[in-house]
């Protein structure tokens, strides 16, 4: 488009110096993402339907920006490398995120001549294994050298296999459904004024549409603008759709204050301090997720850090769920009861074989608030992991179910989380008083306030059940009543251990010295409770 030239020229070569020092301090910046937009006219057959080639290196999830407005994926694959580390995240963002793809094997000019065909037909078959697990699985591939020599050689040669990938691309274009319905959300990759005109945000219309004089916000930063004009493929337009690629050009915005980020209709994103969402781990990510770690999350349009904590099913509901895999958007309930986990349960982990993995979800809280729309896709991701190293940084996915808007939520909203730990104690009976009293010690400390814990219900290992009534003096002793009273083989026994105290002969085997009357205590506590109630079935 107009608008998009302009901001190439002042990008490339045209830009003052202090243009060079922005872009030098953003390669430097940690999860930086650089698109290339460019039109591209050799797909004759739609002619009249332009199409963009968007180039995404894929440093970090950053580049579900680009991968989220992509209808057909090309993965380029170093023919000699193979599939590295950031091969295999970009095809782990595709099946996310795109339906269909072509493997491009480059540099084949590499390779000796003599052998080149063997190279290619087995790095094609290597390719082709990987894929067969994905949503990809016999998607065509091809070889070329797009620049045999490199950009140095003394005498540059033909291009190879350009002109078959060009081809190949021709069928497998397509023309995507469109929907102009529903609220805008267009992804903003670029912002840059033009003097007399205002400030032009460049971007890809993810869904809705929008036209001339239409209000819209930039939810980041909680400002409105009215549309002044718009422009697509160098021609002004009254208004764009979902899948197009326009400049939107409003005035009286300093473009310093956007440089990635999206535009909406007004109200219709939230900014979140917190949300749950729906989790599955990729099953490329080889290391443990442990809850309360610090992971890099791609949210909509964002990547930052949060902390993360897992939960699930209680085990009856567990069982009673049905093995198959279940969508990430199904709603989340509220009324439900959930168990805290202490790390990701894996379905091999927990001992169900080669089974989907259990149900669950996780409890992100975000370092910095992030704007993004509901049931958004969600990455997570161990981005501090050394890129050379062979293994995937990709750690899960999922879907946005509930935000938390209110920066106070750990005491507004988290309490209707009812995620709980169970907690057990053990002691010992120390005597018995009668036949329905018995003390107890080692259960608690001697500080402990007892009164927290009268009406609980213990058991002992001979088998009875009580309930604790109370403190028995000063040194975290207890007094339990026994409903039902001690069974006789229980009186039997405190009864021989009192003999053989008093100096009484018992046989050895009879002394309960050495098989002391433990007492069980359980109960669980709500994450989230303020009050840190106490609560048995």
């Amino acid at each position: 488009t107009g608008h998009m030239l302009h901001s190439r020229r002042k990008s490339e070569g045209g830009g003052t110096g202090k243009r060079d020092g922005r872009r030098q301090e953003k390669r430097e910046r940690e999860l930086q993402l650089f698109i290339l937009f460019a039109e591209t006219r050799f797909l004759h057959h739609f002619k009249d339907k332009p199409f963009m080639v968007v180039n995404v290196t894929s440093s970090s999830p950053t580049s579900l920006l680009g991968a989220q407005i992509i209808d057909l994926m090309i993965l380029v694959v170093d023919v000699v490398k193979g599939m590295q580390t950031q091969t295999a995240e970009c095809l782990l963002i595709g099946e996310l995120t795109c339906p269909s793809m072509v493997v491009v094997l480059n540099k084949i000019d590499l390779l000796p001549p003599n052998k080149r065909q063997n190279a290619v037909e087995k790095m094609t078959k290597r390719m082709l294994k990987t894929l067969e697990s994905t949503r990809f699985k016999e998607c065509p591939v091809i070889a070329v050298a797009a620049r045999p020599g490199g950009p140095d050689a003394a005498e540059p040669e033909e291009p190879h296999g350009v002109q078959e990938l060009i081809e190949l691309l021709k069928k497998q274009t397509y023309l995507p459904k469109r929907d102009p319905a529903g609220d805008l959300l267009m992804a903003v990759d670029h912002c840059f004024s033009i003097r007399g005109q205002g400030t032009v945000m460049t971007g890809t219309i993810l869904q809705g549409s929008l036209a001339v004089n239409d209000t819209v916000e930039i939810p980041v930063l909680k400002v409105t603008k009215k549309i002044k004009s718009v422009q697509m493929f160098r021609k002004p337009v009254s208004g764009a759709m979902q899948g197009d690629r326009v400049g939107v050009c409003v005035t009286q915005f300093d473009p310093k204050l956007l440089e990635r980020g999206v535009v909406c209709t007004p109200g219709s994103l939230r900014t979140l301090f917190g949300a749950v969402i729906s989790v599955r781990k990729i099953g490329y990510f080889k290391g443990s997720l442990a809850t309360r770690a610090k992971l890099h999350i791609t949210v909509g349009h964002e990547t930052v850090m949060a902390r993360v904590s897992f939960f699930g099913l209680p085990p009856s509901d567990a069982q009673s769920a049905p093995p198959e895999l279940r969508s990430l958007e199904a709603p989340f309930d509220f009324d439900r009861e959930y168990v805290y986990q202490d790390e990701y349960v894996s379905a091999q982990a927990d001992g169900a074989g080669g089974g989907p993995d259990p149900e669950q979800w996780a409890l992100l809280e975000f370092e910095r608030p992030v704007t993004c729309p509901a049931l958004c896709l969600v990455i997570g991701s161990k981005l501090d992991t050394d890129i050379h190293a062979n293994t995937c940084r990709l750690a899960f996915q999922g879907r946005l179910l509930q935000g938390f808007e209110d920066k106070n939520y750990a005491e507004t909203s988290l309490p209707r989380l009812r995620i709980y730990k169970t907690k057990q104690k053990e002691g010992q009976v120390e005597r018995v008083t009668d036949d329905y009293t018995v003390i107890g010690r080692s259960l608690f400390k001697k500080e402990t306030n007892l009164q927290l814990f009268v009406g609980l219900k213990v058991t002992l290992s001979t088998g009875e059940s009580g309930v604790i009534e109370g403190g028995f003096g000063q040194s975290g002793k207890f007094k339990i009543r026994i409903q039902e009273g001690l069974s006789p083989d229980t009186q039997q026994l405190f009864s021989s251990k009192k003999k053989s105290k008093s100096g009484t002969k018992v046989d050895e085997e009879a002394r309960p010295e050495s098989q002391p009357v433990s007492i069980h205590l359980q109960f669980k506590r709500y994450v989230f409770d303020p009050h840190k109630k106490m609560i048995q079935s």
